[in-house]
């Protein structure tokens, strides 16, 4: 690059050329960078004042150097203007607002001013040699990629891929992996982004979608797309759970994944440095999808909550720590792979649990319908679990029960709903009590045993509500209305329509919005709070 400042015409176009080559680059980029170069000498050389411009012609490397001077009526800046008459000296037809381009003498470059233009030149092409290594990146995300490993920075990888270079960090990297330099390493490319210091190739090789990539280069009927790979779960270097699909019905998923004497499976989990890894079949039925999931563990029963993406899973008493496993892994990673929260209970639990829900249903029944023991455990048997199921039930569900007439009937369900009037009434009266206004217990979904509990955590009026998230609400670690049968969906709805009713953000059409249900980002400004 030195040679770039003092060469002859046809060197320059050949350093050009050659530098292009090597960066991979445009050679009218690294011959954009000499002009700039030669420009920048020859300000310091006529003054930096000056609008100076240089051209190199790429068929013959002339190089010619010029001033730029603006046509004005009158000069203000005697550097960079020239007044109209003085222009049409020389240029009849020159106006106001043109510029002109005044011819300067070439120039002989000094030690420094090379030094300058070589610095010049190196960081543009180094900053277009970054560009070029983004542009061939960037649509690179989501594929596995093999490079060699070019050094080791407190436990951060950098890899050399040939055209760039890519960091491993330390997170991203299998626990208890070595590697050395010059060791080949094949990783999953997480992101590229553009930095400061330039474009940033990160890889992975925790991450699920490496496992997946890895299982699709191995088994040529996902690569085919005969096989579908339909979830990942991993704790790396430990153990993996993949969740696969045939979409032709000749083939077995899990025996392909697996493949002659486990021969595809070995491959990867000594990619993996020997993640064991459980191969299940995908099920579009979630209870089935579950119960495979949690393989090698048998289960007995499901209970699934769907309105909380929650299941409750029963296993027998001597499946409870393979279930689970160790230190919760098993459990953990069927969790992930389906996206639901797993609670496992053993036979015994369950059995105990449901005895203690039947006697405290039964008691309720008993104290609130005034009803003997026998009949309130009759209820409780049939699948009665609340007044409101008794008050509102038709009535031919509860003449279908034995021994039960139109009498006994009616009589059971005036009692359920003076019981839920007088619970309502003395829950109205503690919501009043609480300071929870008339507003917001007009508010329509909030019930008066919300209304107590809103008033408990500080939530008192329509302001106070509006304010909220709707996981604030709903969360099951700490939501004011956990106990309430209430989605966030709902939530996040009623609290946008009394955004709305209080005037903090506008109606506007489901199109325009995405649907009430997605919450907008309230300004303390917008809302009116106060501190």
């Amino acid at each position: 690059m030195a040679l770039a400042v003092g060469a002859n015409r046809l060197e320059l176009l050949s350093i050009a050329e050659a530098v292009a080559r090597e960066k991979a680059i445009d050679k009218s980029i690294v011959i954009e960078a000499m002009e700039e170069a030669i420009q920048k000498a020859a300000r310091a050389r006529y003054g930096a004042e000056n609008e100076i411009r240089a051209q190199i012609d790429q068929n013959n490397g002339d190089i010619r150097l010029f001033r730029l001077m603006e046509v004005v009526e009158l000069v203000e800046e005697p550097a960079t203007q020239i007044e109209l008459k003085i222009a049409q000296i020389d240029r009849p037809e020159a106006a106001i607002g043109e510029f002109i381009a005044d011819p300067l003498p070439p120039i002989e470059f000094g030690r420094i001013a090379a030094q300058t233009a070589k610095q010049v030149i190196v960081q543009k092409v180094r900053d277009a040699e970054r560009e070029r290594q983004f542009e061939e990146f960037k649509d690179s995300a989501g594929e596995v990629t093999t490079g060699v490993v070019k050094r080791v920075e407190y436990g951060n990888v950098i890899v050399d891929l040939g055209r760039a270079e890519a960091i491993l960090r330390r997170d991203q990297g299998l626990p208890r992996e070595h590697v050395r330099t010059n060791d080949r390493i094949r990783a999953y490319i997480h992101e590229v982004r553009r930095e400061q210091r330039g474009p940033q190739i990160f890889l992975s090789r925790t991450a699920p979608e490496f496992m997946a990539e890895l299982f699709t280069q191995e088994v040529p009927e996902i690569y085919d797309g005969n096989i579908e790979i339909k979830a990942v779960a991993r704790d790396p270097g430990s153990r993996a759970k993949i969740a696969v699909l045939s979409n032709d019905a000749g083939i077995d998923p899990v025996g392909a994944c697996v493949g002659m004497r486990g021969s595809r499976v070995q491959a990867v989990v000594s990619e993996l440095q020997g993640e064991k890894i459980d191969i299940i079949q995908w099920s579009p039925d979630i209870a089935s999808f579950i119960v495979n999931a949690l393989a090698p563990a048998d289960v007995a029963k499901v209970v699934l909550d769907e309105d909380n993406q929650r299941v409750e899973v029963v296993v027998p008493d001597d499946q409870l720590s393979l279930a689970i496993g160790r230190r919760g892994q098993n459990v953990r990673l069927a969790s992930q792979l389906t996206g639901w929260l797993i609670d496992i209970l053993t036979e015994a639990e369950e059995s105990e649990r449901r005895q203690e829900e039947f006697v405290a249903k039964s008691k309720m029944f008993v104290g609130s319908l005034d009803v003997d023991e026998t009949l309130a455990q009759l209820l409780v048997a049939e699948g009665f679990g609340d007044l409101e199921e008794v008050a509102y039930v038709e009535k031919e569900e509860l003449l279908s029960i034995e021994g039960f007439d139109e009498d006994l009937v009616g009589e059971l369900q005036q009692r359920a709903l003076d019981a839920i009037e007088s619970i309502q009434l003395e829950a109205d009266e503690k919501r009043k009590a609480l300071g929870v206004t008339d507003d917001l217990a007009k508010k329509e979904g909030l019930t008066s045993a919300m209304l107590v509990s809103l008033g408990e955590a500080e939530v008192k009026s329509l302001e106070d509500f509006a304010g909220l998230a709707a996981d604030e609400l709903t969360s099951t670690e700490d939501g004011i209305l956990k106990s309430f049968d209430l989605t966030e969906e709902a939530a996040s709805v009623m609290i946008m329509a009394t955004r709305i009713e209080l005037g903090w953000i506008e109606e506007e059409s489901e199109e325009e919005t995405g649907g009430i249900a997605n919450e907008g980002v309230i300004s303390e400004e917008e809302s009116g709070s106060e501190e």
